[in-house]
């Protein structure tokens, strides 16, 4: 159990690490930030359950909380995001644990993801951004209508703007954290052998 919490703790502070190299991505509205906080959140996931991966999102986000210039929605939002990818990702792969499994728990996340933020932005965080952070859905559309016309409404906004960012968000993160993840749980999962420990202990 502590090895497991260390992990987790190791693998959280990783993630809070990497949400402060937040970037803009091309043709992307500039309120849309990328980064691969979610792959230890995702390693965590696999590794321990989509449980562990709530606690973990939830301490990154509080970390990150301070830090807030939206006033706590950006770290709901994220917070909310994280669950629906790796959580996801965790509760399937839990029960498939092969590359096949691992492969397919990344796409439903991300599909899962994709659509659950979609109907979230749509009816909770847009009006959400507008009574506590000061930012009006109109300023919003704005923003997003400079980097891609096609942007006019809230409809076209999710469709135009939320929808290819999470897409292009779970697929980075799938394709890197599949790169990794073996290497890394082959060290997450090696127990000390007893030899080791008799070794280590006390004389």
């Amino acid at each position: 159990m502590n090895r497991k919490l260390s992990i987790m703790a190791m693998l959280t502070a990783m993630a809070a690490i990497l949400m402060f190299f937040e970037r803009e991505l091309p043709l992307m509205p500039g309120f849309l930030k990328f980064d691969l906080s979610e792959i230890p959140i995702l390693i965590g996931a696999f590794a321990f359950g989509p449980l562990s991966a709530i606690m973990m999102e939830l301490v990154k986000n509080l970390i990150h909380l301070p830090f807030s210039t939206t006033a706590g929605v950006g770290q709901f939002a994220n917070f909310v995001t994280g669950i629906l990818f790796a959580g996801t990702a965790g509760l399937i792969y839990q029960r498939y644990k092969t590359r096949k499994g691992a492969v397919l728990s990344m796409a439903v996340g991300t599909l899962v993801m994709t659509v659950g933020t979609s109907f979230l932005n749509y009816f909770l965080f847009l009006r959400l951004y507008g009574l506590l952070a000061g930012f009006p859905l109109e300023a919003i559309i704005g923003m997003a209508a400079k980097v891609n016309p096609n942007v006019a409404d809230k409809e076209s906004l999710i469709v135009w703007a939320f929808i290819p960012f999470n897409l292009f968000k779970g697929l980075c993160v799938s394709i890197l954290t599949f790169m990794i993840y073996k290497p890394i749980s082959t060290l997450i999962h090696t127990k000390t052998s007893p030899k080791t420990q008799q070794n280590c202990a006390p004389q």
